[in-house]
């Protein structure tokens, strides 16, 4: 049906049918089959209002484009897998139903102008809902640290126990991740929002088609600017697929967290059932295994950034097959960042944190040492040098097998400095020491408070 569609001109010949597979793209592109009706459509109505075809031949390809969507979502008209893309299809489709009139659904564009179109208006829709699930997972983490708003643990940098925090401090910290996360999707849209349609292979159209009227029909801000930019530009492509993987890389690192946290050595958290997995020999086991599988899919984001920017790298610049290769890793990392979102929703909506577990490790490894610090330069001493006081301090303790400072008498602390006084043992508590940091973007629970009543305002929940 769509054999003859593409294939003539010089070409007397198609390929042969393993080499035909090769080049096809169907399997990918089949998913823009509505978007490749809208533009049809609009392009129809451009080129009658224009007068480069007739109304009657207008009306009669809106008709069979309108039945080909309605008979394809009805299930009453299947995709041709022997298509060599959707677009063919689509076209091969009109011709058999309408003959010559069925050609004329071409005038005026290219392929290559068209399949960026399509591929812009795909994202137009499907950017929108993943920023949509990205907020919903905001919002849950944000009902989830409100829970846990007083519940102290232990942060950390270089994997080592650093301060007091809270739970909540650090769920409204994935939080901030994400909330770029969503910018970033929504700043390429805004660059993707140009009309690429009429901009032929490379040079236009010599026909007197209207641009702008299929970008407004389309609801592109614009045309794009230059026609040969518009089919070598994959710009759009390249940007959402780094937003993709690093908003799975910061999925990855939350669940590097939610791994550890959930392991007998920490003891933080404990994920349900139905979000862990056991072990095909050991009956004791309860594996992370949905953590660890949104983990591993950063790789899968990963490498379709790096081989997107790789094709684009070495082909001049206009249009080239190589182009085609786009949209398998783009459409693979929207459909991973998607399903990883919501695994990794449901599993944090059902995790269960262990606050006596938390509160325990917050009184081992000297986490009070920089507040104690802080208290000797309130007190007039230099940073630095309160900052070599405590550090001897905490040496000797280490040495003297003491987890913290508030074991040691007024006498022993104050052979460190005169500045010491009884004041201290209420500031070395880490309730107090995070009820100190309530600076904007701190561990108190009032600054928290305030993070989560901003992040709520900016999406709206």
């Amino acid at each position: 049906m769509t054999e003859n569609v593409l294939w003539a001109g010089r070409l007397k010949e198609k390929p042969q049918a393993q080499a035909f597979a090769f080049q096809a793209s169907l399997a990918v592109d089949r998913r823009l089959v509505y978007q490749d009706i809208e533009g049809s459509r609009a392009h129809v109505a451009m080129l009658a209002a224009q007068h480069i075809i007739d109304t009657e031949t207008a009306q009669a390809l809106e008709r069979e484009l309108s039945s080909i969507a309605l008979e394809l979502k009805t299930g009453s008209l299947t995709i041709d897998e022997s298509a060599e893309d959707i677009h063919s299809f689509i076209e091969g489709i009109l011709t058999a139903r309408l003959g010559d009139r069925g050609r004329m659904v071409h005038a005026g564009r290219s392929r290559n102008d068209q399949v960026v179109t399509d591929c812009k208006l795909y994202l137009k829709q499907t950017v929108p809902a993943l920023s949509a699930e990205l907020e919903h997972l905001i919002a849950v983490l944000l009902e989830r640290a409100e829970a846990e708003l007083e519940t102290i643990m232990p942060g950390y940098t270089h994997l080592q126990r650093a301060q007091p925090v809270t739970v909540a401090h650090h769920l409204v910290a994935w939080c901030a991740a994400l909330f770029r996360d969503r910018g970033r999707l929504n700043d390429a849209l805004c660059r993707l929002n140009e009309c690429p349609l009429g901009s032929g292979a490379l040079a236009g159209s010599g026909l007197a088609i209207d641009r702008a009227a299929t970008a407004a029909a389309l609801g592109f801000a614009g045309p794009t600017l230059n026609s040969m930019d518009s089919v070598a530009d994959r710009d759009f492509a390249v940007e959402l697929a780094a937003a993709c993987a690093l908003i799975q890389v910061h999925l990855s690192r939350f669940c590097e967290d939610i791994v550890l946290w959930s392991s007998s050595e920490f003891g933080f958290l404990s994920l349900a059932d139905t979000w862990s997995t056991g072990s095909s020999i050991m009956p004791q086991k309860k594996n992370p295994d949905f953590a660890e599988l949104i983990r591993g899919k950063s790789g899968r984001t990963t490498g379709n950034l790096v081989s997107l920017l790789t094709m684009l790298k070495g082909i001049p610049y206009a249009y080239n097959k190589d182009l085609q290769e786009d949209k398998e890793a783009l459409f693979d990392s929207l459909d991973t960042v998607s399903q990883s979102l919501r695994m990794f929703c449901g599993m944090i909506e059902s995790a269960r944190f262990n606050r006596e577990r938390l509160a325990q490790s917050c009184r081992s490894g000297f986490l009070e040492a920089t507040d104690l610090a802080d208290y000797l330069v309130r007190k007039g001493m230099p940073f630095r040098t309160a900052h070599a006081v405590v550090a001897h301090l905490v040496r000797d303790c280490s040495a003297a097998g003491k987890q913290s400072i508030d074991g040691m008498s007024l006498a022993q602390l104050q052979s460190y400095s005169e500045l010491f006084d009884t004041d201290l043992y209420q500031i070395l508590k880490p309730e107090s020491c995070i009820a100190a940091r309530r600076l904007p973007g701190g561990p108190a629970p009032e600054a928290v408070r305030r993070q989560i009543d901003l992040l709520r305002r900016e999406i709206n929940v």
